[in-house]
């Protein structure tokens, strides 16, 4: 199959729009512990969705054409998707305070095994051999980070896959809205509705709490919640996904040194062995999905005469935050 980013200039526009995700996701990690010792963690989700929303409210006020496209006919399915995302945005936030950085980030990566598995109730997909493999490494990938048994297992881990399952429930959730509301209209449901949510878990007054030298950490939980999922969808327009999701699996690798540049983590060859058994699943289905979409369009173009329209994203998308 030729890949969709076949010249060095579309190739470099996905470089650089994963690297705008990458530090995005960065910058959200290490912006909770900054303000952890200040906020509590549904106050840090109060401030990340109330940022977001003034950003959101001033485009729907200068754009009227993004205006008209956030009224939806489906408000309960939006109300639940961000009941479930607000609460596995705390577990990660929470196991943020409790673990590794790179052990967080690795464990995330189960979020597509665990989409794969539900997009067959709930989206009635159906299960293939690649995406039983992907689930599979994606569980042994898990065994070999937390290591049951063993004196270095860390129960907190078990708040991260929480976490995951949650994402997980998210994605397919959003795949189902995509049907019938634009991206824009479920950004912004998402920031409306989880605010209030949010908001009413904190403590009136929490912004009293914050010091000076804490705006650039507040700012950076605000811009990076809506950069990280700007930059990531603008990268799978520049490039398939077979280019993109292989990027995005270095945020692995790279917020392990931050984590050890930072805060002296120190770099665990188990967690990188995992998280590799992980990604090679999700690459094997990633491949298998691409292969069978290539299969599907040669055989319309002998029965119609004309190419089929690509279905929906390939499984892989990383979680969304």
């Amino acid at each position: 199959m030729e890949p969709f980013a076949s010249s060095p200039r579309q190739l470099a526009r996905v470089v650089l729009w994963m690297t705008g995700a990458l530090l995005s996701f960065s910058a959200m990690a290490v912006s909770v512990r900054v303000l952890a010792g200040t906020l509590d963690v549904i106050e840090i989700l109060a401030v990340r969705a109330g940022l977001g929303l003034l950003v959101m409210a001033a485009l729907t006020a200068i754009r009227p054409d993004l205006r008209a496209t956030i009224f939806t006919r489906h408000l309960a399915l939006h109300l639940f998707r961000n009941i479930v995302h607000l609460g596995a945005q705390y577990l990660w936030a929470t196991s943020l305070l409790l673990l590794p950085l790179a052990t967080v980030f690795a464990l995330e990566f189960t979020a597509p095994a665990w989409t794969l598995v539900l997009a067959l109730p709930l989206l009635g997909e159906r299960l293939t051999a690649s995406r039983i493999g992907a689930v599979v490494l994606g569980l042994i990938g898990v065994l070999v980070i937390l290591r049951p048994g063993l004196t270095t297992f860390q129960p907190a881990a078990l708040v991260v896959l929480g976490a995951a399952l949650g994402f997980a429930t998210t994605l397919v959730l959003t795949k189902k809205l995509t049907r019938t509301d634009s991206t824009f209209a479920i950004i912004f449901w998402m920031n409306l509705i989880q605010f209030p949510l949010a908001l009413g878990g904190s403590d009136p007054l929490f912004l009293g709490k914050l010091v000076l030298v804490q705006i650039p950490a507040v700012a950076a939980v605000g811009v990076s919640g809506l950069a990280s999922h700007y930059c990531l969808t603008n990268a799978f327009r520049a490039g398939d996904a077979a280019v993109v999701v292989p990027l995005d699996f270095m945020r692995i690798p790279l917020i392990a040194v931050i984590g050890w540049w930072l805060y002296r983590e120190p770099l665990d060859i188990f967690v990188f062995l995992g998280a590799g058994l992980i990604i090679g699943g999700i690459l094997w289905n990633l491949q298998s999905e691409a292969r069978r979409t290539v299969g599907l369009q040669s055989e319309a173009r002998r029965t119609v005469g004309k190419p089929m329209k690509a279905g929906s994203p390939l499984p892989g998308q990383p979680a969304e935050h």
